[in-house]
């Protein structure tokens, strides 16, 4: 992929993916598109600009089922993109858009194009570079910045195959993303920016579950266990009532390890005793995070715990970066 022109170039063409489609050419939002599927076929050609598209790949994306031998379907799109954006090939007008016919298939051009798709996708991977290098303090302004222009999933609204493919490729992405930071803020023991992590994981992905014991965890050691069982209450239901499964045997040993009596709460017995004032109970104390040893990365199955009990050793999940944010007290970079 072509990489984007910066934002502070002025380039002419603006395109946003992420959350409501968005086109402005030359300052003018392209609000009025012609029949057919240009503004499709559009999309389709700025995600894959500068390849050279053949017109069997643009019927089975744009039009499944649909002969491309016999449909003139992509000629119309084509001509219609054309007069839209003033992309003829021989004549380009100020936007810097051409859209070409070579062999058989199309190629879009653009000059000056600003992409949020690219921008995105740029700062998440130089985050994560970052973060594998130890440049805490980089790796955290790119993810953060990242996660800023992730206004929300990719074309909002739209269904075809493809862009399924792409949304949940970025999807992925973004919970990586935050993943790291919230990682991140654990280890600095931020617990503002550590729920609001949480929430927007959330808001993106409603089944994360390790979401939910970074919550509970969190809630955990300041000792506010309702909010634990609550937050695993939420969890259960909507595992249960969404996806049909219950919470993940960690999801359970957590609540447990946090709350000894949770699992008993229908049985007869004593009650538990209060937590001592002025400080966590001694159970919750004990999930706090060892000290680390010299060489050991802030982010280890030894030391972290966004499940945080001992007894729960947390295996790193797939979406998580091959490596973590250092451990950091520089307020200039928190």
């Amino acid at each position: 992929m072509t990489t984007a022109a910066t934002e502070t170039a002025g380039p002419a063409v603006r395109v946003r993916f992420l959350g409501d489609f968005e086109l402005t050419v030359n300052g003018t939002p392209v609000r009025r598109w012609r029949a057919g599927k240009a503004r499709g076929l559009f999309q389709y050609l700025v995600v894959h600009r500068g390849q050279m598209l053949t017109r069997d790949r643009l019927y089975a994306s744009l039009w499944p089922g649909t002969d491309s031998t016999a449909g003139s379907s992509l000629k119309v799109a084509a001509h219609a993109l054309r007069r839209v954006l003033d992309a003829h090939p021989d004549r380009p007008g100020d936007s810097g858009i051409q859209l070409v016919y070579r062999d058989f298939g199309y190629v879009l051009n653009v000059t000056g194009l600003w992409s949020d798709l690219d921008r995105f996708q740029e700062l998440v991977h130089a985050g994560l570079r970052a973060a594998t290098a130890g440049d805490t303090a980089l790796a955290r302004t790119r993810l953060r910045a990242a996660i800023a222009l992730y206004g929300g999933e990719f074309l909002r609204g739209e269904s075809a195959d493809w862009v399924v493919e792409q949304r949940e490729y970025l999807r992925a992405l973004v919970l990586r993303a935050l993943g790291v930071l919230r990682a991140d803020a654990e280890d600095r023991e931020d617990f503002v920016e550590l729920i609001e992590l949480c929430k927007r994981t959330l808001e993106i992905d409603r089944h994360h579950e390790e979401t939910y014991r970074a919550l509970m965890a969190a809630h955990g050691r300041r000792g506010e266990l309702a909010c634990v069982r609550r937050w695993y209450e939420l969890c259960a239901r909507r595992m249960r009532d969404e996806l049909a499964v219950a919470p993940g045997h960690e999801t359970q040993r957590l609540l447990r390890a946090l709350i000894p009596g949770a699992a008993r709460a229908a049985a007869p017995g004593p009650a538990p005793a209060p937590a001592p004032v002025g400080g966590a109970p001694a159970a919750v104390r004990a999930l706090r995070p060892a000290g680390r040893q010299p060489g050991t990365p802030a982010w280890s199955a030894e030391v972290r715990t966004t499940a945080l009990a001992r007894p729960v050793r947390r295996a790193r999940p797939d979406n998580r970066a091959p490596a973590v944010l250092a451990r950091t007290a520089d307020p200039a970079t928190a």
